[in-house]
């Protein structure tokens, strides 16, 4: 299973790190995801890190979000800086394997 939290409310240009807790091994032999979802959208692919450590993420965050893993608390992490408005979404933890998280929610507001 995979437990996501750390989300709120945060004004523009804020921070939040969230958090990606793994029962198990599951982060520890998995390529992880950060997916999010705005209201009346889809849910998105926002970053990557594969187990080799390579790390990708969508333009829109490049420079902002930081995605990093502890496999040794199987815990997987998603640093986020100056937020904007539009990163407003419910965020999902989502292994290799098709396990999600249960989201939580990031509300940038002024």
């Amino acid at each position: 299973q995979l437990q996501a939290s750390g989300g709120g409310v945060v004004q523009p240009g804020g921070s939040l790190r969230l958090s990606c807790a793994a029962s198990g091994s599951v982060a520890s032999i998995e390529n992880m995801n950060w997916y999010r979802q705005a209201p009346g959208e889809e849910r998105k692919l926002v970053a990557t890190i594969w187990i080799t450590g390579s790390i990708r993420y969508v333009d829109s965050v490049k420079g902002r979000f930081t995605i990093s893993s502890d496999t040794t608390r199987n815990m997987v992490y998603l640093q986020m800086n100056n937020l904007k408005l539009e990163d407003t979404a419910v965020y999902y933890c989502k292994s290799a394997s098709g396990i999600w998280g249960q989201g939580t929610l990031v509300t940038v507001s002024s």
